[in-house]
């Protein structure tokens, strides 16, 4: 039975059983303190805490998600994947343990060719928990299942809670008997690998307090609405019903392990470490393509790290499996057919995707090259002072800044005898991530604990209404006050403090719009002036600034007033962003969707997806465009419709946002321009009056960014572009459409004339070449020149005269020449060696390490010539004191 279809009777038995078909939610996790959804019923937590009133009784899903905190067991055991599918069903205060348990059994056993999945009632085992009769008899008289094959477990693996006060209740467990060929008999309590779990049914039924251990905790008592939460792991029933012995030998799996055979020639099966290699690839292409497919792009924190991580070490597995090309376009596509039963969407959104996959791999292919060369370099500094262990921060830094994979930097590093300090590596990795998740948290939270914002939200009378679409004023009651993470009844002035009111025409940032600034003035007299906008939990924006005078007390009336020029300029920016993003798509295609954005007053700053670079031609074109419409003077619209009717109306929705049921779709010239979007515009594109694009840039693999002035910002920067022109024509004498001309031909007059000054230079180094030839000293046996010749103006001077001066000493001796000088304020060392002082001992590479080791820097090259350098300039004599002494180390 393929994975699609266990899906689709998943989602059919459930539905026919009253149950709503709710579609899986973005892997992008709504908590800002996780990364991702870890587990199948993320997205229904606030209903099962009561922060939110759940819109159906009854749920169904199967849900996406991606676990990555064991990354490096991946492929080592067949029991760790990244990516995962989790089905299943919810009750919130409608059925309960009966009804729970009538469905699992009803299911597992049920005949495949009624809708079940067919498994033999006689291997199936569960576990409850060690108080809970009641499950226990519900799995005999409502399964039939003999008491021998219901085992009692703790609270520590059958009980379930948010780890804090809230929702907890115990768990009932179901197992797959797969046979005495993989393990001993006993059930779960025995052998958890012979009896694998498929299906965890957990009872909501009471509430538990805050402390505790995980298998021991206060029971406060119970729910007043008792709630059923169960998940189902897709690919573990999968290779049960497919007759293999794990998840990555699935349909949906294996193939891409299939095409990594075809590409190495190597036959999974036959060595372990390829094996791992393989399950690695496996693995990482698929969770790679789900979370390139909901917006994720490779960056070097937070998720597009973990993304980049995941495309790097499938890249790196094929090379270590003997694969030197580029092995993605052949494996993305295979996963991406494996996957399109269950996602169709993936077949749509392809172009997309592989472009940014394609484009990681590939700038990972320059990073190994150049990253090998980096490590070296460490590797030799480290060596030639005799130490035997690579410093943790130069292995972060490989990683941080070139995307170098730790398992590579020691694989490479022992390879030449060096250890890596592994613990100093993680401590910084560590420190990293727990600083992008505080920045991401602190922005959204002001840095307070979101229980705190969830426990005031649930004590509104009724979410916050938002007034912003239609007021810039409107009177308001105070409904929590926070200083310091705190919430209080009353403050005095002055203090920074945060408003929550029961109704605001203050934006929250949101969708890359920046929030609001403005005024609430409380009844009392006080006076709040508000310069930031968050909305830490959904649907209640905290307004943060500073109490200048008075009072402001809960439940104050108050009169909330809104910058309205700072709103219009913003306002402009966000339709302008619109605009700009519609013209880039009718000039680069479908694929130039937009991966984030930043509408400020009068500027905007446009993130899209694309493999290359905008010709200027181009970006004349879509500015061009985007005026010709705003001179169209086209209405600008908005209308809240259902998801699916917006996506029939060909509405753009930004990847890696969560849309609820209902959406506001904002329309510019009817379909001209169609976007999901919860921002403010302005009413007609003529409102914009100006848009100048100014230019676009990489900004990442695969993304680059458009920067824009709008209206005032436009008008303010053309007027500096006239005066600048004719400022320029006044200088060079010319008019203005004859520019370019007149200042190509001053800059080829210039060149030319550099060219020369060059060539004067290296004239006059060159000529006191005899001299320093002539001034060769003994050291160690050899011919030696060392100097200091000054400031010159290149590196490659330095090198053509050592060159030249060895050369005149000749091959009769051996000779060392070793040339220091200062380039752009930075000192250098050039050593050039002839062949007999080679033979003697003397490596150019070597000398000039020493050297630059004295100028607190580095250097390399080959035995015959090579160059360093460093940053202490005033030690530039000790550095070519150091080579002097260590030829008469040889010598001695």
């Amino acid at each position: 039975m393929r994975t699609a279809e266990i899906r689709r009777r998943w989602l059919t038995y459930f539905s026919d059983r009253g149950h709503t078909v709710v579609p899986s939610a973005s892997l992008i996790s709504p908590d800002p303190s996780t990364l991702f959804v870890i587990a199948g019923m993320v997205p229904f937590i606030p209903y099962m805490t009561g922060e939110q009133t759940p819109p159906w009784s009854r749920a169904t899903s199967v849900q996406k998600c991606v676990r990555t905190s064991d990354i490096e067991e991946v492929g080592k055991t067949t029991r760790h994947g990244t990516f995962f599918q989790m089905n299943g069903n919810f009750s919130f205060g409608d059925y309960f343990k009966e009804e729970a348990i009538r469905y699992a059994w009803e299911f597992i056993t049920g005949s495949e060719d009624e809708g079940g999945l067919g498994f033999d009632p006689d291997v199936i085992w569960v576990t409850v928990y060690q108080d809970d009769d009641e499950a226990f008899l519900l799995w005999q008289e409502v399964a039939g299942l003999p008491a021998e094959r219901i085992q009692r477990r703790g609270m520590r693996d059958n009980y379930w809670s948010t780890g804090a006060r809230g929702p907890a209740g115990p768990c009932s467990e179901i197992y797959v008997d797969r046979g005495p060929e993989f393990g001993v008999e006993g059930g779960p309590i025995a052998d958890e690998d012979r009896y694998l779990e498929i299906w965890n049914l957990v009872f909501m039924q009471y509430e538990r307090a805050d402390g505790g251990t995980k298998d021991h905790f206060e029971i406060l008592g119970e729910l007043r609405k008792k709630n059923i939460d169960t998940g189902m792991g897709l690919e573990r029933v999968a290779f049960l019903k497919q007759g293999v012995d794990n998840m990555y030998e699935i349909d949906e799996v294996f193939p891409v392990i299939a095409a990594a055979q075809r590409l190495s020639g190597k036959r999974y099966g036959d060595n372990h470490d390829d094996d791992v290699r393989m399950r690695v690839v496996a693995d990482h292409v698929r969770s790679a393509l789900m979370l390139i497919s909901d917006g994720i792009k490779p960056a070097n924190e937070g998720r597009g790290y973990v993304l980049r991580r995941l495309l790097r070490r499938a890249v790196r597995a094929m090379r270590l499996l003997g694969v030197t090309e580029p092995t993605l376009p052949v494996l993305l596509p295979v996963s991406k057919d494996a996957m399109k039963a269950s996602y169709p969407e993936l077949e749509a959104d392809f172009a997309r995707i592989s472009q940014i996959a394609y484009g990681e791999e590939e700038a990972f292919r320059r990073t190994l090259d150049s990253g090998t060369t980096i490590l070296d370099s460490a590797v030799a500094k480290v060596k030639s002072s005799g130490g035997t262990l690579l410093a943790g921060d130069q292995a972060f830094a490989l990683h941080d800044t070139y995307g170098f994979p730790i398992d590579l930097t020691l694989e490479m590093a022992a390879e030449q005898g060096l250890k890596v300090d592994e613990e100093a590596f993680r401590t910084l990795m560590t420190e990293q991530r727990q600083r992008a998740r505080a920045d991401a948290l602190a922005k959204r939270s002001g840095g307070v604990d979101t229980q705190v914002y969830q426990g005031l939200q649930s004590e509104l009378d009724a979410p916050v209404q938002f007034l912003g679409y239609t007021d810039h004023t409107a009177p308001a009651r105070v409904a929590a006050i926070l200083v310091d993470g705190v919430a209080v009844p009353q403050v005095h002035a002055p203090a920074d403090v945060e408003i929550i009111l029961d109704r605001t025409p203050f934006y929250a940032e949101a969708g890359g719009q920046l929030a609001d600034h403005g005024t609430i003035v409380l009844d009392g007299g006080g006076l709040v002036e508000v310069d930031d906008v968050q909305a830490p939990v959904k649907g209640m924006p905290v307004h943060r600034g500073r109490l200048v005078d008075g009072d402001v007390t809960l439940d104050e009336g108050a009169t909330a007033t809104i910058n309205s020029d700072r709103r219009r300029a913003i306002s402009r920016a966000h339709t302008a962003t619109h605009m700009v993003h519609k013209a880039l798509r009718e000039s680069l295609g479908d694929s130039a969707t937009q991966a984030g954005s930043e509408n400020a007053p009068s500027r905007v700053r446009f993130d899209f997806r694309s493999g290359s670079g905008v010709p200027a031609g181009v970006l004349s074109e879509i500015e061009e465009r985007v005026n010709t419409q705003l001179a169209e003077n086209l209405e600008v619209t908005d209308a809240v419709m259902g998801l699916d009717e917006a996506r029939a109306q060909g509405a753009m929705a930004l990847f890696g946002e969560k849309y609820g049921d209902r959406v506001r779709v904002v329309s510019i010239g009817g379909d001209w321009s169609k976007e999901l979007c919860g921002g403010t515009h302005v009413r007609t594109s003529g409102e914009l009056g100006l848009v100048t694009l100014l230019g676009e840039a990489s900004i990442g693999s695969g993304v680059r960014r458009i920067d824009a002035l709008v209206g005032a910002g436009a008008y303010s920067f053309g007027a500096r572009e006239h005066a600048l022109v004719g400022q320029l024509s006044q200088l060079v004498g010319a008019r203005s459409e004859e520019l370019p001309e007149r200042v190509s031909g001053l800059l080829t007059r210039l060149k030319d004339a550099e060219k020369e000054l060059a060539a004067l230079r290296q004239g006059q180094l060159l000529a006191g070449a005899g001299t320093l030839a002539a001034q060769a000293a003994t050291h160690g046996g050899l011919l030696v020149v060392t100097t200091d010749i000054g400031e010159v103006a290149s590196t490659d001077d330095v090198r053509t005269l050592a060159l030249d001066v060895r050369d005149r000493l000749g091959n009769a001796s051996g000779s060392v020449v070793a040339i220091g000088a200062l380039v752009k304020e930075r000192p250098v060392v050039v050593v050039a060696t002839n062949e007999t002082a080679r033979a003697a001992g003397a490596k150019a590479g070597a000398l000039v390490r020493t050297a630059a080791g004295r100028l607190g820097g580095g250097g390399g090259g080959k035995d015959d010539i090579a160059q360093g350098g460093g940053t202490d300039a005033a030690a530039l004599a000790d550095a070519l004191t150091a080579i002097t002494a260590d030829l008469d180390a040889i010598g001695g």
